[in-house]
């Protein structure tokens, strides 16, 4: 299975991130509003690499892109002519109503048959319980099933930072789903894949990215929960263009 979080994975997306920013800076990105639940990110990193004046947008979007075969982070065919790159919390409450309400439908009506394929990003950033619970499905990547825990943490709203989302609890639901637990474990404190959580918060911040849910819809840039039909329309008006 391939991992998507060693440093060769990482460093291919750093890169990328820099150059979308500069196309954020070109007016390439068009940001819808929505209600989000983050952190500020005014902080962050705006450095940004250099592009040729005559790149065009869609190359720009190209190399954000994973597209990668086997990865345990994604769903849907690699090349599914519209892409979806999700950043969230599994602390998020708006994250989690996306999870059980939005994301189901499009799972049936677009990604199924082949029109979507959906990436996540980690931006763990409403404490400490959201970055073990971002590891923790790093860790459950590791054995292929971090779609399985995914739907676990946001199968209901959680008390934030009570617990809910402590290593003893996620181990709990790792051992509930039939993990090895004892691998598990092991991975939870992988330093690759604290360089990638990292890698995705530093790309969100350079994206100008505040809160979460945040999703780039092949290049359109959708901030905060949104009701469903918001997300198919966008789909809908990506494949179409896709298409001409």
């Amino acid at each position: 299975m391939p991992k998507t979080t060693k440093s060769s994975a990482s460093s291919s997306l750093l890169v990328p991130a820099l150059v979308l920013v500069a196309a954020i800076a070109l007016g390439g990105v068009l940001l819808l509003g929505g209600g989000a639940e983050g952190e500020d990110a005014s902080s962050a990193s705006t450095d940004q690499a250099e592009v040729p004046e005559d790149t065009s947008r869609s190359e720009l979007l190209e190399m954000l892109e994973r597209r990668q075969e086997g990865d345990p982070l994604a769903l849907g065919d690699v090349d599914a002519p519209v892409l979806m790159i999700e950043w969230a919390d599994f602390q998020c409450p708006f994250c989690g109503s996306f999870a059980r309400d939005t994301k189901p439908e499009l799972m049936e009506r677009y990604v199924e048959e082949g029109t979507l394929r959906i990436e996540w990003r980690d931006f763990p950033v409403l404490g400490p319980e959201s970055h073990t619970a971002a590891l923790a499905g790093r860790a459950a990547a590791e054995q292929d099933v971090f779609w399985d825990l995914h739907d676990e943490i946001f199968a209901e709203e959680r008390e934030r930072n009570a617990g809910e989302l402590a290593e003893d609890a996620l181990l709990a639901m790792a051992d509930d789903l039939g993990l090895d637990v004892d691998r598990f474990a092991d991975h939870l404190g992988d330093p690759a894949h604290e360089e990638a959580i990292e890698l995705d918060l530093q790309i969100a911040q350079q994206l100008r990215i505040t809160g979460t849910p945040a999703f780039l819809v092949n290049g359109q840039l959708m901030i905060g929960g949104q009701p469903t039909e918001m997300f198919a329309r966008a789909i809908e008006q990506a494949a179409e263009e896709a298409d001409a």
